[in-house]
């Protein structure tokens, strides 16, 4: 089980980009430019339904976001993000730190995509992260101790409160298409309080695995894929 923390690891530091690259686009509201933007970091297409930016308030509010495979993947979906809204602490971000006051992220559909090759999407995706470190008394760093200041240019703070929800994960194999499958998650408003290191989630990461059953345990390949923690 311990594979779903590092998937869960990356979908979570992915999410963090996202809105890290909108908030640095605060002078360039158009959804187009945002949708270049997401392409430029992740290498995936992006399409945005509806994006609003708090004028007084620091907050901002994205609808409908889609990404969608590289070519190697067949260009498919990958993930439908039906929401995702943020406050963030203004000082901080001045100060190069993100500390969001409230991030409430809703997967709707993430589709998991293995191509010709045997290769797989999520763990194929370009985060290029290393692997966590651990602290003196052998609890996991501060996302910045996974590399998190590198790839967005800032340090990463705590997120007050985090408001998960997740709905379907599909399987899609371009080879063999009997092996697809779908599975729903149906987890709604999940709460999660003072987010400030990956272990924070983990309790999140125990009830996706449960509540996705033999769907995720039958996706681990365990010649390639190996434990966060060593």
């Amino acid at each position: 089980m311990k594979w779903i923390f590092k998937w869960l690891l990356r979908l979570f530091l992915l999410a963090v980009v996202l809105v890290v690259i909108l908030l640095l686009s605060l002078n360039s509201i158009l959804r187009v430019l945002m949708e270049h933007q997401i392409r430029a970091q992740t290498g995936m297409e992006a399409r945005i339904g509806k994006f609003s930016l708090g004028l007084l308030d620091p907050e901002m509010t994205i609808q409908d976001l889609k990404l969608f495979n590289t070519p190697e993947f067949g260009g498919t979906l990958f993930l439908s993000i039906p929401e995702i809204h943020v406050e963030y602490d203004r000082d901080a971000l001045r100060q190069g730190e993100i500390h969001l006051t409230l991030l409430r992220f809703n997967l709707g559909e993430l589709d998991i995509v293995k191509n010709e090759a045997g290769h797989t999407n999520i763990f194929s995706m370009g985060l290029n992260l290393p692997p966590p470190q651990k602290l003196g008394n052998g609890k996991p760093a501060p996302m910045s101790g996974v590399d998190f200041e590198k790839q967005t240019g800032l340090k990463f703070k705590s997120i007050d409160v985090l408001n998960l929800s997740v709905g379907t994960a599909n399987f899609i194999d371009l080879r063999d298409q009997q092996q697809n499958r779908s599975q729903k998650i149906d987890l709604e408003n999940v709460k999660i309080n003072n987010v400030r290191s990956l272990g924070d989630l983990s309790g999140f990461g125990v009830i996706l695995a449960l509540r996705g059953g033999d769907f995720f345990n039958s996706l681990a390949d365990p010649k390639s894929v190996s434990p966060i923690w060593k």
